[in-house]
C-alpha cells in the first residue's frame, strides 16, 4: 500500500537499490463472496478499482456490484466449476460502468460438499510501465533458462542458443549460429533429431524424443529428453523450431538400477542348488552393472557347515563357484569353477572379507603392480583386457560370512561409484540369503540321506522263498529326501514278507517317521500277523505318531503314509497281500504276461476305523513281483496309466537278472531329475516241492506221538540229516504232545528242509503256549523250555484255522542245499 502512495523519488531510490520491484498487494482487486452471494472480503485493490470502502460493501449481495445480470448459461456453469474466468461489467461507486477481466476460484472448506464453499474473485489493476520492456525480459529468460534450449529457423539452422546449451555442447553461441544439429553434434541421434524437427515444421505438432548421446568433452554417455516445438508468429505461421532438452541421465540410471533389482529378485534363488544360485548372481549383474563377475565361497560353505567365527585365516582360501563375462567364453577367467585358490591379505577379496565391508578399488598403475607381485597370472589377464575398476562385496547372511562377489569393469568406461556399490550390496545380499538357504538345505538333505540310509536295509538277506533286488533313488535336490522305504523280512515256515511304504512329505521328519514305521512293521511281522491285521496295527501307530506331533499351539501335525504288505509261502506258492492306499504291485509270470493284481486299495495309514482286505494269489514258480512307491509311475506331465503301461512293457521283456530289470525300470520310467523319492523292490518266487517238505496228519491220541517221532527220523535219514535226528525227535515229541494235550484237531506235523530245518506242528486251537519254569516236583512244564534251548528259534503264529508252533535248527552248509541245486 505504501509503495503505491509514496513519492516518485522514493520509488526511484528503491529501483536503484535493488534489481526487482517490491510486491504491491494493492495492484490486485480481490473480493470474497460466500455461498449465498454475500460479500465477505474486500481488498485495497478492490477499493481502488470500484471506489467503495470495505465497510460499504461487506455484508451486501455481490450482485449489487454488477452493472447488468450475467447470462443464465454463465450462472449455471459457475455452479459446477471449481474455477471460472471471463469478462464482467461492474458498477463503480460514482455510477459509471467498468468492463474488467475476472478470475474466480472456488474455495471448498474441509468436510463440505462441492458448492458450499466461498468464492475468491481477483482482477489485476493497471500498473505503471516497468523499467524493463517485455522483449528484454523474455530474452533474458531464454538465455538463462535451466533447460538446454536452442531456437532453429525453418531451414533447421541455429539462430539462438541459451547458456545451458553452450555448457552442454562446449561451444559458444557464435560458434554454433547458422549450423544444423547434425553439424553441431556428430552422432547418429542428430539425424533422428533433424527428422523430428522437419516433422514438427510439416505437421505443426510438438515432437518428443528420448536420446542417448556421447557428447564431445563428456566422459560418459548421457540420456536426454528432448521436445521440439513449432514456433508461430502472430498470424499463426510457423517461423522455426524451439529445441528444449533435459538431462535425465540420473533418472535413467536409477530406473536401470531398480529394474536390475527387480530382475535379481526374480532370477536369483530359483532353486535350492548352491552353485546355480551363485551363477544366477553372476548372470544378472552382466552387463548392467559389470563386465566380469566372479563368486567365490569359503570352502566350508559347500559342505553345508558353518565357517568359523571372525575373519578368515591368512591367506584367504576361496572356492570359485561361478563367473560370467560380457565376452563370449569368459576369457578373463584365471581360476576355474570348483578350484580353491589363495588370496593374499592385501588383495581386494581378502580385504573385503577381513573388514566385512564392500570396497571399490580403481586399478591404478601402483595397484596393478601390487597384484602383479602377488598373482602374476591375474595381473596379466587384467592388463590384457583393460580392467580399471573393481567392486568387492562380502556375501553375508544371518550373521555368517559365506564368501565374496567381485564385480569388475573393462568395457564400461566409468569406474564404480557409490550408487554402484549400493546396488552391488543389494543384489549380493539377496543372493547370499538364497545361498545360505541352499547351504542349510544341503546340510539337512545330507542328514536326511544319512538317516534314511541307516534305516533302510543295507543288504537283503538270502531267502529260500524268493530272489530279491532293490533300488532306492532319492528325489532331486529341489524336492528333498522323502520317506520312501522297503524291507524284506524272513518269517517262520520259510515264508517271507515283502513290504514297501511311503511317508508323505520330505526332510528329516519324513525320514524319522519312515524309520519308526519300518521298525513297527518288523516288530509286527515277528508276531506273524496276517497282512490285514498288521496294517490295522500300523494304522493305529500312525494315529499315535500324529498325536505325538502336536505342537505347542495345539495344532496336530498329521503324518500320512501308505504301505503294501505281502507274505509269500514257497510251500503253497500262495502270496497274501494287503495295501493301505499304496499303488498296486505288478506281477510278471514266467509265460511273459504282466498283470496288476486286484488288491483292494484300502485307506491310507492314519485315518483309523476303516478295514483292510487281504487278497491271496497262487504264484507260479519263477514269477516276478514288483513293489514300488508312487514316485516310479507318477511324473509331471505323464498320466499314471501311462506309467503303469511303461512298467508293464519293461517287465514283459526278458532280462538276464533282477538287478538289470531294476536298472531298466528306473531308466525307462524316471526323468533326469525326479521330483519324488522312488523305492523299488523286485522278488522272483521259488517253490519248495515234495523233496523239501514232508507232512503228516497226527491223530489226537497220545499213542500217536511215537509214530510222529519215527516218521520224522525216517525223513531226516532220507534227507541225509542224521546228525539232526536227536534234537528233531525231541522237538517233535514235545510239540506233538502239547498239541494233543492242549490243542484240538486237526493236528498236523510238517518238516521243511530249507537253509534251516523247520519243524511245525499245527492244531485247531487258538491258545498260545508260553514258556514257564517248572517247579521241582512238577511232572510237566519243561517241554517248551527244552525246545527253546535246543533250537535256533521257536514261535507261534495264528492261522485262520488255529495256530502253528514252529522251531528251527541250523544245518551245516554241506547238508542244506538250496532248492535250486537240489
Amino acid at each position: 500500500m505504501n509503495a503505491m502512495t509514496g513519492s516518485d523519488t522514493a520509488g526511484d531510490d528503491r529501483a536503484t537499490s535493488r534489481p526487482y520491484d517490491p510486491i504491491d498487494e494493492s495492484a490486485t482487486a480481490g473480493v470474497g463472496v460466500d455461498a449465498n452471494g454475500i460479500v465477505t472480503g474486500w481488498s485495497e485493490g478492490a477499493r481502488r478499482l470500484l471506489g467503495y470502502r470495505s465497510t460499504e460493501v461487506i455484508g451486501r449481495p455481490a450482485a449489487s456490484l454488477l452493472a447488468q445480470e450475467p447470462p443464465a448459461e454463465t450462472l449455471r456453469s459457475v455452479k459446477t466449476l471449481p474455477r471460472w474466468n471471463g469478462t464482467a461489467t461492474l458498477l463503480h461507486r460514482d455510477g459509471h460502468h467498468l468492463a474488467v477481466d475476472l478470475l474466480a476460484h472456488r474455495r471448498e472448506p474441509d468436510g463440505e460438499e462441492r458448492g458450499d464453499g466461498e468464492w475468491l474473485l481477483v482482477s489485476p489493476l493497471a500498473r505503471p510501465t516497468s523499467p524493463l520492456d517485455d522483449d528484454a525480459l523474455l530474452m533474458w529468460a531464454f538465455t538463462r533458462s535451466p533447460f538446454t534450449t536452442a531456437l532453429y529457423d525453418t531451414g533447421l539452422r541455429l539462430r539462438r542458443a541459451n547458456a545451458d546449451m553452450e555448457r552442454v555442447i562446449g561451444l559458444p553461441e557464435a560458434a554454433m549460429r547458422g549450423l544444423r544439429v547434425s553439424e553441431i553434434v556428430v552422432d547418429p541421434e542428430s539425424d533422428r533429431t533433424e527428422q523430428c524437427m522437419r516433422r514438427a515444421l510439416e505437421t505443426g505438432e510438438q515432437q518428443h524424443l528420448q536420446q542417448s548421446l556421447h557428447l564431445a568433452g563428456h566422459e560418459s554417455e548421457s540420456v536426454w529428453t528432448t521436445l521440439l516445438t513449432p514456433v508461430r508468429d502472430a498470424e499463426g505461421t510457423i517461423r522455426g523450431v524451439l529445441l528444449s532438452a533435459y538431462d535425465v541421465t540420473e533418472e535413467h540410471l536409477a530406473r536401470g538400477r531398480l529394474a536390475l533389482l527387480n530382475e535379481a529378485s526374480i532370477r536369483i534363488g530359483s532353486t535350492l542348488d548352491l552353485a546355480r544360485t551363485a551363477q544366477e548372481l553372476a548372470d544378472v549383474a552382466i552387463p548392467q552393472l559389470a563386465d566380469f563377475v566372479t563368486v567365490d565361497l569359503l570352502p566350508a560353505i559347500e559342505g553345508g557347515d558353518d565357517p568359523r567365527a571372525g575373519p578368515p585365516p591368512s591367506p584367504v582360501m576361496l572356492r570359485r563357484v561361478a563367473y560370467q563375462s560380457v565376452l563370449e567364453g569368459c576369457p578373463e577367467v584365471v581360476v576355474e569353477r570348483g578350484t580353491v585358490a589363495a588370496y593374499p591379505d592385501d588383495s581386494t577379496a581378502a580385504r573385503c572379507l577381513t573388514t566385512g565391508r564392500p570396497l571399490i578399488e580403481n586399478m591404478t598403475a601402483s595397484a596393478m603392480d601390487r597384484v602383479a607381485s602377488q598373482t602374476p597370472d591375474r595381473a596379466e589377464r587384467m592388463r590384457r583386457y583393460g580392467f580399471h575398476s573393481v567392486l568387492a562385496v562380502p556375501m553375508r547372511a544371518r550373521g555368517i560370512t559365506l564368501g565374496v562377489a567381485t564385480f569388475s569393469r573393462h568395457r564400461h568406461p566409468e569406474p564404480f561409484e557409490q550408487d554402484d556399490l549400493l546396488l552391488g550390496e543389494e543384489i549380493t545380499a539377496r543372493a547370499a540369503v538364497c545361498i545360505d538357504n541352499a547351504r542349510r538345505y544341503s546340510r539337512e538333505r545330507r542328514t536326511s540321506l544319512t538317516l534314511q540310509s541307516s534305516l533302510l536295509p543295507q543288504r537283503l538277506p538270502p531267502q529260500a522263498a524268493v530272489d530279491v533286488a532293490s533300488r532306492y533313488l532319492p528325489a532331486s535336490a529341489q524336492a528333498g529326501v522323502g520317506g520312501d522305504w522297503f524291507d524284506v523280512i524272513p518269517l517262520s515256515g520259510a515264508r517271507v514278507a515283502l513290504v514297501v511304504g511311503d511317508v508323505v512329505g520330505h526332510g528329516i521328519q519324513a525320514s524319522a517317521a519312515m524309520g519308526r514305521l519300518r521298525t513297527a512293521v518288523r516288530t509286527l511281522a515277528d508276531v506273524d500277523l496276517p497282512p490285514d491285521e498288521l496294517l490295522t496295527h500300523l494304522d493305529d501307530m500312525v494315529i499315535h505318531l500324529s498325536t505325538e506331533a502336536e505342537s505347542g499351539d495345539g495344532i496336530v501335525g498329521d503324518i500320512g503314509a501308505t504301505c503294501l504288505y505281502a507274505v509269500y509261502d514257497p510251500v503253497s506258492r500262495c502270496c497274501a497281500m494287503a495295501r493301505a492306499g499304496h499303488p498296486v504291485p505288478a506281477l510278471a509270470t514266467p509265460d511273459g504276461a504282466v498283470v496288476f493284481p486286484d488288491v483292494p486299495a484300502g485307506p491310507p495309514l492314519g485315518l483309523g476305523g476303516l478295514p483292510f482286505e487281504v487278497t491271496e494269489i497262487e504264484l507260479p514258480e519263477g514269477s516276478i513281483l514288483a513293489l514300488y512307491t508312487d514316485g516310479l509311475i507318477e511324473a509331471r506331465g505323464r498320466d499314471i496309466d501311462d506309467g503303469l503301461d511303461a512298467l508293464r512293457k519293461v517287465l514283459a521283456r526278458p532280462a538276464p537278472s533282477l538287478e538289470s530289470t531294476c536298472d531298466t525300470v528306473l531308466q525307462t520310467l524316471l526323468p533326469d531329475h525326479p521330483v519324488d523319492d522312488v523305492a523299488l523292490l523286485m522278488a522272483r518266487t521259488r517253490a519248495l516241492d515234495a523233496a523239501h517238505v514232508a507232512t503228516w496228519d497226527v491223530p489226537p491220541d497220545p499213542a500217536a506221538v511215537a509214530e510222529a517221532r519215527k516218521n520224522a527220523v525216517r525223513q531226516l535219514a532220507a534227507w541225509g540229516l542224521d546228525e539232526a535226528a536227536f534234537v528233531t525227535e525231541l522237538v517233535v515229541s514235545e510239540l506233538v504232545t502239547n498239541a494233543i494235550r492242549y490243542g484240538g484237531a486237526p493236528i498236523q506235523l510238517r518238516l521243511i528242509r530249507d537253509r534251516h530245518l523247520i519243524c511245525e506242528v499245527s492244531d485247531g486251537s487258538n491258545t498260545t503256549p508260553h514258556l514257564r519254569r517248572a517247579r521241582t516236583f512238577d511232572e510237566g512244564g519243561r517241554g517248551l523250555l527244552l525246545v527253546a534251548q535246543l533250537t535256533q528259534g521257536w514261535g507261534t503264529r495264528q492261522t485262520y484255522a488255529g495256530k502253528t508252533i514252529w522251531a528251527e535248527q541250523a544245518l551245516s552248509p554241506h547238508s542244506s542245499p538250496s532248492p535250486e541245486t537240489d
